[in-house]
């Protein structure tokens, strides 16, 4: 679209954990700022709904049921959107899971397996084949991980996602370094507590948490899911072309304190 001012006219952007909250999210900001979508995730008639709804706002959309832990499903995700829209441009591997927060000698180690392999794990599945297919294309491209405030700072969940999501901004840094030369930038997003399913069960588990959390931060709300989706929309684009390696923290200024 020249002389548009969209974000992302006429690229191609995979969305992982797009089902909801802020990956259904960054799906309507992608396709408002004029990318065409493949959605990933393991619900399908969520992924469906949000699909229509897409095509029947005039985007052009896809979906593809993933499990980002499975790299063949990673690869038919990222394979669909090199086949319907021709290449890959910018990738935001938003997929996580939580577990309820317990001391850390009290965590079973199938949950520290579940959350390491999702959020670990699964943004490096998505990255391996995300970069191929980049590297494949010759036009480079962007790519976003979601972590999170917990990625920089102990927070009051558990230990498992505390270090999942630093190990996030460990595979953000070592990726961004290694590719920059070949114009794949890969950068990362830190939200701070935004509504979304994880965090509203949360929260109904801890009902005291949701006060602590307002008054810890200087912008003292919890976040909408478009607000993080629009800090991963500006990354993704050309507007952000010097930017390499760097977690935004999208928080509210709660990791100023």
């Amino acid at each position: 679209m020249a002389g548009s001012n969209l974000l992302l006219p006429g690229k191609s952007a995979l969305i992982t954990g797009a089902s909801a909250g802020i990956g259904a999210a960054a799906a309507r900001v992608f396709c408002r700022e004029g990318a065409s979508v493949t959605l990933a995730a393991r619900r399908e008639p969520e992924l469906a709904a949000l699909t229509k709804e897409l095509r029947a706002a005039g985007h052009q959309a896809q979906y593809v049921v993933a499990d980002v832990t499975r790299p063949d499903d990673v690869a038919r995700a990222v394979s669909a959107a090199v086949t319907a829209y021709g290449r890959l441009d910018a990738a935001f591997n938003n997929a996580g899971t939580g577990a309820e927060p317990k001391p850390l000698h009290l965590l079973d180690e199938d949950v520290y397996d579940h959350v390491m392999d999702t959020n670990v794990r699964g943004v490096w599945h998505c990255m391996r084949h995300e970069i191929r297919a980049m590297l494949a294309c010759g036009h480079g491209g962007t790519i976003v991980n979601n972590s999170s405030t917990a990625g920089l700072v102990a927070t009051p969940v558990t230990a498992a996602y505390i270090a999942s999501k630093h190990a996030v901004l460990g595979l953000t840094k070592a990726a961004a370094a290694e590719y920059a030369a070949q114009n794949i930038r890969v950068n990362a997003i830190a939200p701070g507590s935004t509504r979304s399913e994880m965090i509203d069960a949360w929260l109904q588990q801890n009902p005291a948490m949701e006060e602590v959390l307002l008054q810890s931060a200087p912008l003292p709300r919890i976040a909408a899911p478009e607000e993080i989706a629009e800090a991963a929309a500006w990354l993704c684009s050309d507007r952000a072309s010097f930017v390499v390696g760097a977690t935004l923290s999208v928080d509210g200024g709660w990791t100023t304190r």
